[in-house]
């Protein structure tokens, strides 16, 4: 794999909420990222926002550009095969936002052309540095409440009108599931591996809604059933996470705040950037209520990971076989949910 010289010249594949809010705030916290061009339709917003940075109309010619060497592609779903496929093929690294395609037998493939043109493909699995996640994962791995028979992973929103943007309209790999559960299905498989079953069940719930607006999915790893769910009509949540071990119970009520954080102004490296004031609960062996204060999270580590990992100095932040499971796991909820029954996620 080819290193560059210098700092590592970003293309930008798409100018939208995922890549205004997470993308490049933490591309420019990094400095041997540089951001050199954008691929937009809406010139305009770029150069308010990221002034002297130049900017392509056409996606597919950005990601080829000889003067650049990693492309971020934030596009809807549908496009990210085709982007990514080119730009590896033009000797680019990549990296795609989640999910990584809109099909397994895609993900496989894009995974497969990395390897033959010796790229970095990596997926922007943002989620595994989140605060709530850190501080669940360091909490299991000390064995806090003994062994996880019972993990709830819950992200409910509010949003009870339809609204017009690709992610709600029917299309490839769309809807509410395709949107949270990559995020859902990702850390579960970090906790606990491959899966043994997978059971689905997807809904529209909102009038109006025409694509799945509601999930709820339930892995099982032997004894473990790990219970991921998404929803749009939770004025009052439930706790992000729940967990029930052979010797008590734990509790992740809030969420992390880097998103709310991001969108407010605060950037990475920013007086309480990731921290997290709602603190880890736990009871075990009947003792008292117990609390420790929750990690801090940086989504940002991944593209300090990924520059590493581009410079020959450490390990891809996301490995493509990382999602490509993730993908397998995706693609075994929908049949689930279609069969209405357990299945067996294809060991891809």
């Amino acid at each position: 794999m080819n290193k560059p010289h210098g700092p590592i010249r970003v293309c930008l594949v798409g100018y939208g909420y995922a890549t205004r809010t997470f993308h490049a705030p933490s591309i420019q916290a990094v400095p041997r990222l540089s951001v050199e061009l954008v691929a937009s339709s809406r010139p305009e917003h770029v150069r308010a926002e990221l002034p002297g940075v130049a900017v392509e109309a056409d996606p597919m010619r950005a990601v080829v550009d000889a003067d650049i060497d990693l492309v971020v592609i934030a596009t809807p779903n549908d496009t990210h095969f085709p982007l990514a496929q080119a730009a590896l093929r033009a000797g680019k690294h990549v990296v795609v936002d989640k999910p990584m395609t809109p099909s397994l037998s895609e993900a496989c493939e894009l995974s497969a052309t990395a390897r033959t043109h010796g790229r970095l493909l990596s997926v922007f699995h943002n989620r595994r540095w989140d605060s709530d996640f850190l501080s669940v994962r360091q909490a299991m791995r000390e064995g806090l409440i003994g062994e996880v028979r019972h993990f709830e992973s819950r992200i409910e929103r509010f949003r009870p009108q339809v609204r017009d943007r690709w992610r709600e309209r029917p299309g490839p790999a769309a809807g509410l599931w395709w949107d949270i559960g990559p995020h859902l299905v990702d850390q579960a498989l970090a906790l606990f591996g491959w899966p043994d079953t997978v059971q689905a069940n997807l809904a529209r719930q909102r009038s109006g809604a025409t694509t799945e607006d509601w999930a709820h999915v339930v892995l099982g790893f032997g004894p473990t059933r790990a219970i991921l769910h998404a929803g749009m009509l939770a004025a009052l949540p439930g706790p992000r996470f729940v967990m029930h071990g052979t010797r008590g119970s734990m509790i992740k009520a809030q969420p992390d705040r880097q998103e709310q954080q991001l969108i407010a102004g605060v950037r990475p490296g920013d007086p309480h950037w990731g921290t997290d004031p709602d603190p880890l609960q736990w009871r075990c062996d009947d003792g008292p209520t117990q609390t420790r204060t929750a990690l801090s999270g940086d989504q940002s580590r991944f593209y300090v990971e990924l520059a590493d990992a581009i410079a020959g100095n450490g390990p891809n932040p996301v490995e493509p076989d990382e999602a490509v499971r993730v993908m397998a796991v995706m693609e075994a909820a929908v049949r689930s949910a279609a069969e209405g029954s357990a299945v067996s996620p294809r060991v891809p």
